[in-house]
């Protein structure tokens, strides 16, 4: 077998199975798992700050990304808004507004599925020319401000989950409230 089209496949499937699990997460009751999530929020500060480090050097890029970053975080506002929470036996529990957190993630899959199609030709003669394939992608304001609209939204969500379940919890816990 051919080792391109095994890694090639591998990857493809990977991809599949994350993209599965992001669109799932959005739809149905979802148990809050308060250290899930604050690994998740770290890991998509560490993304944004990675973004924005070679972004400082162009005020476009940056402006996408922080502009994506904000719009995400009304976003996740607008999302809590509209999440239900529910306290049981087995734990808290948060059914998030679907076509929010789908359309965020549709939005993603959309503008990387485009770029990949429109910059694959780029980064197929990059890589043979031993530069950096992932150039084209870190120089399109638009893909850093859908990254932004990501990483704002699901930082912002999150919050508002951990810190609503904490409340949750404390009133219901508290024979004084």
């Amino acid at each position: 077998m051919d080792q391109k089209l095994i890694t090639a496949v591998l990857t493809g499937a990977l991809v599949l199975w994350v993209l599965y699990r992001r669109v799932r997460r959005n739809i149905g009751r979802q148990a809050v798992t308060p250290v899930r999530m604050q690994l998740r929020m770290v890991v998509l500060v560490v993304v944004g700050l990675l973004l924005a480090i070679p972004a400082a050097r162009d005020v476009d890029l940056l402006a996408g990304l922080l502009a994506g970053t904000v719009g995400g975080a009304a976003l996740g506002w607008f999302g809590l808004r509209h999440t239900r929470f529910e306290r049981t036996d087995k734990g808290v529990f948060y059914t998030p507004h679907t076509y929010i957190g789908l359309a965020v993630s549709a939005l993603l899959i959309s503008r990387l599925v485009y770029r990949f199609f429109i910059v694959y030709p780029t980064m197929q003669a990059a890589s043979q020319a031993d530069q950096n394939p992932f150039a084209a992608f870190q120089r399109s304001p638009l893909t850093l401000a859908i990254l932004g609209v990501v990483i704002g939204y699901y930082i912002f969500y999150y919050a508002g989950v951990l810190g609503t379940s904490r409340n949750l919890l404390r009133t219901t816990s508290d024979p004084a409230a």
